[in-house]
């Protein structure tokens, strides 16, 4: 694959608390385990916001899943950084790297500039790895790259819909998803990843990030539709391409098995 060839960097990214971190810094008197100082700083979110994610700043990535992208917005391939290891450094590293490789290309997401990205930058911060070429602190602020508008270095599909926030967006990345017949959420959501991870099951983790993804991949193709960088048809044909293109890897991944279980098509409306 040439590195021109990869002009998006579709990603995803899976989370875990950093126990030591929480116990050292939120619970400094109280002598706890990282287990115990984790479950606690969990109870007191539960309690405080009715929800026990826990602020970007405590977590570290423990799935990263990048789907390259060409310029004809084909999938070209969906990788798994540093599998089956899955050790935060080196997925830190592998990511910013592999940014670089491919001569920097668009990053899209869902939401990726309130959190897949902070944690990134905050892992490079973490992990002492220089990444200027992303902070670009020398040119005009509206031309670099971590600036909310600049598009053409980070699609967030959310400040997309929601013009920047203007709106809320009520269903959120599920709901975008099964809009247009994809699956969505099924049996995971981001609530269970700490609980899976603390149970071994970083692999499901991991095939959790591979459907989420895809869905944000489909997204995706659906806005160029709308801004007129693809027609319908266009869409609806690399729809079919990327489904028999997951129908021939679905031996090999069990996330891919499962996302086509729930597969749905995208249903035009009838003719007036």
């Amino acid at each position: 694959m040439a590195k021109s060839d990869v002009s998006y960097l579709v990603f995803d990214i899976e989370t875990i608390a950093d126990g030591e971190l929480i116990s050292r810094v939120k619970y400094p008197l109280d002598d706890l385990s990282p287990a115990d100082a984790t479950a606690r700083f969990r109870a007191e979110q539960l309690e405080k916001n009715g929800t026990d994610i826990l602020p970007p700043t405590y977590m570290l990535p423990i799935s990263v899943v990048v789907g390259k992208v060409g310029p004809d917005f084909r999938l070209i391939d969906l990788v798994a950084l540093d599998e089956p290891q899955f050790r935060p450094w080196v997925i830190t590293k592998g990511f910013w790297n592999g940014w670089r490789h491919y001569q920097r290309p668009t990053f899209v997401t869902f939401n990726g500039r309130g959190y897949d990205m902070p944690i990134m930058e905050l892992a490079a911060y973490r992990y002492g790895l220089a990444v200027p070429d992303w902070f670009d602190p020398t040119g005009p602020s509206y031309q670099q790259r971590r600036n909310r508008y600049n598009s053409e270095s980070h699609f967030d599909l959310l400040d997309f819909f929601t013009n920047f926030g203007a709106m809320r967006l009520s269903g959120g990345l599920n709901l975008m998803a099964n809009l247009i017949g994809k699956p969505g959420k099924t049996n995971i959501d981001g609530s269970q990843v700490q609980d899976l991870y603390d149970s071994g099951k970083v692999r499901e983790v991991n095939d959790y990030c591979r459907c989420d993804v895809l869905d944000t991949y489909f997204v995706f193709l659906r806005s160029r539709v709308i801004l007129g960088l693809l027609s319908l048809e266009q869409e609806q044909l690399i729809v079919e391409e990327t489904k028999q293109w997951l129908t021939t890897r679905a031996g090999e991944c069990s996330a891919y098995e499962h996302y086509l279980t729930h597969w749905g098509d995208w249903q035009a409306p009838p003719e007036a």
